[in-house]
């Protein structure tokens, strides 16, 4: 059996530094679906709002967690070749809610949309990320 025919274990998420100090925890991992929470406080801009900046990092993350995790079940790794977002409102408190559906789950190429809610489930931002499915250094 080819080393890509064969079945892999799943990669487990494993928190960057970023992630850490942003305050991320991870509720379900699939690669057809990661959740995870962050708090807004500590990831506020100088106006008091959560940083979109920090919607987008989040975003990505969770985005590229799961196309990982698809990419795993194939010996294999993902890398990030494309992220977009729209950002619909603001939160100043509380804890957002990061979301990860696939749209696409390829042997070459993910795609997954990325939903930031806050606590009253409202939409904060959407994003699309796409990620290339790369062979392991």
């Amino acid at each position: 059996m080819t080393e890509s025919a064969q079945a892999h274990e799943p990669w487990q998420i494993t928190l960057g530094e970023l992630d850490e100090k942003m305050g991320v925890r991870i509720v379900e991992q699939s690669a057809e679906r990661v959740v995870a929470t962050m708090p807004v406080e500590g990831n506020r801009q100088s106006f008091g709002l959560l940083h979109g900046g920090a919607s987008l990092a989040v975003g990505e993350a969770v985005g590229s967690w799961a196309a990982v995790i698809h990419a795993s079940t194939m010996g294999r790794s993902a890398v990030g070749v494309d992220v977009s977002a729209t950002h619909h409102r603001s939160a100043t408190s509380g804890t957002v809610t990061i979301t990860a559906t696939a749209i696409s789950l390829g042997r070459t190429m993910t795609s997954h949309e990325v939903v930031i809610t806050d606590e009253q489930d409202r939409r904060l931002c959407t994003l699309r990320i796409t990620n290339l499915i790369v062979d392991k250094k």
